[in-house]
């Protein structure tokens, strides 16, 4: 494998530094923009080779948010595997966002390995697009009780929420939670998001 190059777009100035930094010291090549139009226009202007490369951008940012210029690399045709990071922990806009075929999405402040695990396992995603059938399998461990739990959970739904919705107990529905998880083999919920939405 070639070097990786990665397009990073963020509007914290200090965020985006010290990302470029990691990735660089990581061994990725870096290109770093503070807006999505300013990415865009290099993007289109750059000669794609045969390198691997992966975007990751804010879910947030003035102008054009993270979901329009997803929106935006749709309308155009491009592929290009992305990771959105965000400040907010804003669960809804994030499934809208792997809805459309991001491959991950993490929540700041975030360690340095899970920034770095995510862009390679983008990368490894968009290498396995025909592996389709490993999430079926997958989802089909689950109780239908469990089903449920998942899709309200995929529905942005708090436990409590949950728990009033199905009749049960608040206690019953993270029991049911760790449960799904365990059988999925996901530990956090943008891993959680990823399998039902058939990114997994």
């Amino acid at each position: 494998m070639g070097q990786v190059r990665v397009w990073l777009v963020d509007d914290n100035d200090g965020f985006r530094d010290s990302t470029v930094w990691l990735l660089e010291t990581a061994g990725f090549e870096v290109m770093a923009y503070a807006s999505a139009h300013a990415f865009l226009e290099a993007y289109a202007g750059h000669r794609h080779g045969a390198e691997e490369e992966c975007l990751v951008s804010d879910i947030r940012m003035p102008q054009m948010s993270g979901v329009q210029l997803q929106d935006e690399l749709l309308r155009r045709g491009t592929t290009l595997p992305l990771v959105f990071v965000t400040a907010h922990g804003d669960v809804p806009l994030a499934v809208e966002a792997m809805r459309k075929g991001a491959s991950n999405f993490l929540e700041k402040p975030f360690g340095d390995d899970t920034l770095i695990e995510a862009i390679h396992a983008a990368l490894a995603n968009t290498r396995n697009r025909g592996d389709g059938a490993v999430n079926g399998a997958a989802l089909a461990k689950l109780s239908p009780r469990e089903r449920q739990v998942l899709d309200l959970v995929v529905a942005s739904k708090p436990n409590k929420i949950i728990a009033d919705i199905l009749g049960i107990s608040i206690k019953t529905v993270e029991l049911h939670r760790a449960n799904m998880m365990n059988k999925l083999g996901v530990r956090s919920l943008p891993e959680l998001m990823k399998v039902a939405l058939g990114h997994g």
